[in-house]
C-alpha cells in the first residue's frame, strides 16, 4: 500500500501498470459512435445479468465482494462466542435469526398479531393518530413522515420535519399514469395476498381499501420533480397552527403518544398535502383507513417473516416492478438487514478488516487537489459575476471532508437484542431504536461529526446542510480506487466521484445554501437567471433521450447529478492535468492519459439492466442511467472530442453551440 505515494505523483514512471481492463471494451464500435458501448461492451457481455439483480453493474461487483468479506466476518463473531450485550453479539443474533428458515416459516403471521390487533382496536380520530404515532416511532409512515434533521435556515440547530408519505409502490404516477395500470393491479394482488397470509377475513376486500386510499394519497401528492424544489419545500409552522390548520388529524394525540413537546417550529415539506390529507380524513370511511394502515404495516416486515410472505414481496417488488428473476440467498438479505440497521457497528468490524491508512491518507491528498481544481473554474467563469464567485470560493473552502470512517462511533449499548423475540419484533425493535435516537435530537445541537452512510457501502454523498463531503470506505477500491494505477485511472473513478460530489454544493439544489449550511439567497440575480437557462438546455438534451421505447428519461428529476456529473468530469480532468507537473505521462497499452481518464470513467457505469428497472428507475431514481451519464454528458466536453478524435458527423459530436458547460 506504500505505492499510494507514487500514484499521485507529479511525475509518473515511465512504464505504469495497467489498471484498465482492455478486455471491457468492444472494439467492433468507434468512440465517436457510441462511447458507453466502445468502452463497456466487452464487460456487459462478460457479465451477463444474473436473475438474482434487475440491474448489474461495477457497482454491484464491489458490492458482491463486500458482502463475502461482511459474511466472512459475521461467521467468525458467530464462531467466536460473543460477549453478552456486546455489538458484536447483537450482529450475531440479528443475522442468525434471519437465517433461521425453519423459526420464520412457524411463526407465520404470529409476530404481526400485536400491531394488527392494535391497529383493529382504532375507534375513532384520536385513536387512530395513537396508532399512526406509534408506526412513526417503529419507523413505519404511513400518510405522513416525520424526522429530525438540521434547520435548513438555521444549520446548528435540529427541528422536525413532516412530509408525504405512505405510498406502497413508493412514487403516485404508478397511481395515476394509465400506462401503469397492470403493475397498479399487479400491486392490488400482491395487497390481497399479505392479507390473506396475515390471517385477514376479506383479503380482496381489504385489499381494495388500501389501494383506494393509496389512490387518494397519490392524487395530493407533489411529484418526483417538485420534490426537488428545497425553497418551496421549506415551510415553517408551529405546532399549535399545525393543529389548527390541519384538525382531522389530531396531532395533539400525534405529539403525547410521541412524547414530543409540542415544537414551537416544524418544517411541512408540502401543504398542499397536507391539506388534503386533511380532508381525506374526513371524507373516508375509518374501516377504510384501517385496512390501509393493515397494508402499510404488514408490506413493511414482508421481507422479515416466513418464506410464503417474502415470495409475496419478491413476485411483485422484484420480478414485476423490476424485472429480477430470483432471490437473493437468504444469507445475503439476512447480511443486508443487519448491514443496515446497525450499519456502524459493523461498520466498525469492516474497517479494522478492510480499510489501511494509506488509502485514506492518499484520498485526503486527492481531494485537496481536486478542490484547488473547482477553485480554478470558479475563478474562470465567465457568466458569473466577481461577487457571486468570492462566496462561491468561500463555500468551496469551508467544505468538510469525511473520508473511511467516522471518528466517533454511535453508542448502541441501550440497544436490545432479544433472541427469544422473533425476528420481526427484534427489527421493529431496532427501527423503533433508530427512530427515538433521531427524535430525541429536536431542538438540539446539529452533530456535524454524524455520518449518513455506513463505512461498507458503497457510494459516496453532498450533505448541504453541513457542507460536506463524505467518502465511505467501501468505495476506496477498483474500479474506483486503485492505489497501483496511474493517475489518469483514479482520477477518471474516484477523482470524478469527489468532484461530483463537491460539485453539489452548486447545483440546482446546493446552490441555495452557504458554506454553513444555511439555505440563503448568495447569488447575484443576474446568475441565477444565466445558470438557469444553462440549466434548462441540460434538462432538454435528457429530456430528448429514449431509454425505452415510447419512454423518455426525466432530465428535470435528475438534474442536480446530471449537473454534477458534468462538473465532475470537467474539474476532474483539470486536476489530472495538473497533475502532470508539465510532464506528459508515456501512453499506456497505446491509449493516452487523457483516453485513459474517460475509459476510466465509463467504466464505473458498466452495467446491465431489465427493462423493467430503466422504467422503475426512470420515474424514481434522481440519478440517469449509466449509459446516459456516460453518452449524454460527455458530449458537451471538448476535451472528450479532442482524446478521441471525434468529429462533426460522428454519432457521439454535438456542435458547439448546442453543448452547454456549466461547471
Amino acid at each position: 500500500m506504500l505505492a499510494l505515494a507514487a500514484a499521485f505523483s507529479c511525475k509518473q514512471p515511465e512504464v505504469a501498470k495497467s489498471a484498465l481492463d482492455l478486455a471491457n471494451l468492444d472494439r467492433t464500435v468507434s468512440p465517436g459512435a457510441d462511447f458507453y458501448q466502445y468502452a463497456t461492451g466487452g464487460w456487459q457481455a462478460a457479465h451477463p445479468l444474473k436473475p438474482e439483480y434487475s440491474r448489474y453493474g461495477s457497482f454491484n461487483v464491489l458490492n458482491d465482494d463486500n458482502e463475502a468479506r461482511l459474511k466472512k466476518l459475521f461467521e467468525n463473531l458467530g464462531a467466536s462466542s460473543p460477549v453478552p450485550g456486546s455489538e458484536a453479539q447483537k450482529i450475531d443474533d440479528l443475522y442468525k435469526l434471519g437465517l433461521d428458515s425453519a423459526r420464520l416459516a412457524s411463526e407465520g403471521a404470529e409476530p404481526l398479531r400485536k400491531g394488527l390487533a392494535e391497529i383493529a382496536a382504532v375507534s375513532d380520530s384520536r385513536s387512530l393518530a395513537e396508532t399512526v404515532a406509534r408506526m412513526h416511532a417503529a419507523s413505519e409512515y404511513p400518510f405522513f413522515g416525520a424526522y429530525v434533521s438540521a434547520d435548513m435556515t438555521d444549520s446548528d440547530v435540529n427541528v422536525l420535519y413532516i412530509s408525504q408519505s405512505g405510498l406502497g409502490m413508493g412514487d403516485r404516477d404508478y397511481y395515476l399514469d394509465t400506462a401503469n395500470a397492470g403493475i397498479k393491479e399487479a400491486y392490488r394482488k400482491y395487497l390481497s395476498r399479505i392479507f390473506a397470509l396475515s390471517g385477514a377475513e376479506n383479503p380482496d376486500s381489504a385489499a381494495v381499501d388500501a389501494l383506494e386510499v393509496e389512490d387518494a394519497l397519490a392524487r395530493i401528492s407533489w411529484s418526483s420533480v417538485e420534490l426537488r424544489d428545497v425553497q418551496r419545500s421549506y415551510n415553517p409552522i408551529s405546532a399549535k397552527d399545525l393543529k389548527s390548520t390541519y384538525p382531522q388529524f389530531d396531532y395533539g394525540a400525534w405529539f403525547r403518544t410521541l412524547e414530543i413537546n409540542e415544537p414551537e417550529r416544524i418544517i411541512v415539506g408540502q401543504p398542499s398535502y397536507l391539506a388534503g390529507l386533511d380532508s381525506l380524513l374526513a371524507s373516508t370511511d375509518l374501516e377504510k383507513l384501517k385496512n390501509y394502515l393493515s397494508a402499510q404495516y404488514i408490506s413493511e416486515y414482508s421481507t422479515v417473516l416466513g418464506d410464503d410472505f417474502y415470495d409475496a414481496y419478491f413476485d411483485f417488488f422484484k420480478k414485476t416492478m423490476t424485472g429480477a428473476k430470483e432471490m437473493q440467498p437468504r444469507w445475503k438479505r439476512s447480511l443486508n438487514v443487519a448491514s443496515s440497521l446497525l450499519p456502524e457497528a459493523v461498520g466498525k468490524l469492516y474497517v479494522e478488516s478492510y480499510f489501511p491508512q494509506e488509502s485514506k491518507d492518499a484520498m485526503l491528498k486527492m481531494i485537496s487537489n481536486i478542490r484547488a481544481a473547482l477553485g480554478e473554474h470558479i475563478d474562470s467563469l465567465a457568466w458569473m459575476s466577481d461577487s457571486t464567485k468570492m462566496v462561491a470560493k468561500e463555500k468551496l473552502e469551508a467544505i468538510t471532508v469525511k473520508v473511511g470512517y467516522p471518528d466517533k462511533w454511535k453508542d448502541y449499548s441501550t440497544l436490545i437484542i432479544n433472541p427469544t423475540l422473533s425476528y420481526m419484533e427484534n427489527v421493529r425493535n431496532i427501527c423503533a431504536w433508530n427512530a427515538a435516537d433521531n427524535l430525541s435530537r429536536l431542538d438540539k445541537p446539529v452533530d456535524k461529526t454524524e455520518w449518513l452512510m455506513s463505512p461498507q457501502t458503497v457510494n459516496a454523498y453532498y450533505n448541504p446542510a453541513t457542507n460536506e463531503i463524505c467518502f465511505p470506505a467501501a468505495i476506496l477500491q477498483p474500479p474506483f480506487f486503485n492505489p497501483e494505477a496511474d493517475d489518469a485511472v483514479n482520477y477518471g473513478a474516484i477523482g470524478v466521484v469527489i468532484s461530483h460530489e463537491m460539485t453539489h454544493g452548486f447545483d440546482d439544489q446546493g446552490r441555495h445554501f452557504d458554506k454553513n449550511g444555511n439555505m440563503t439567497d448568495w447569488w447575484k440575480k443576474e446568475d441565477e437567471e444565466t445558470f438557469k437557462k444553462m440549466t434548462d438546455i441540460l434538462v432538454a438534451q435528457f429530456d430528448s433521450v429514449y431509454v425505452l421505447p415510447g419512454l423518455r428519461a426525466n432530465g428535470a428529476l435528475c438534474l442536480g447529478e446530471n449537473i454534477a456529473d458534468q462538473g465532475g468530469l470537467r474539474v476532474a480532468y483539470t486536476a489530472l492535468q495538473n497533475s502532470f507537473g508539465g510532464v506528459r505521462p508515456a501512453d499506456i497499452d497505446g491509449f493516452t492519459a487523457e483516453q485513459r481518464f474517460y475509459l476510466s470513467y465509463a467504466n464505473i457505469w458498466a452495467m446491465n439492466i431489465t427493462d423493467e428497472e430503466k422504467a422503475r428507475l426512470t420515474k424514481l431514481d434522481v440519478h440517469s442511467l449509466g449509459e446516459n451519464r456516460v453518452n449524454v454528458t460527455l458530449r458537451n466536453l471538448q476535451t472528450f472530442f479532442d482524446a478521441f478524435g471525434i468529429e462533426e458527423g460522428d454519432p457521439m459530436f454535438l456542435p458547439e453551440e448546442e453543448r452547454v458547460v456549466i461547471w
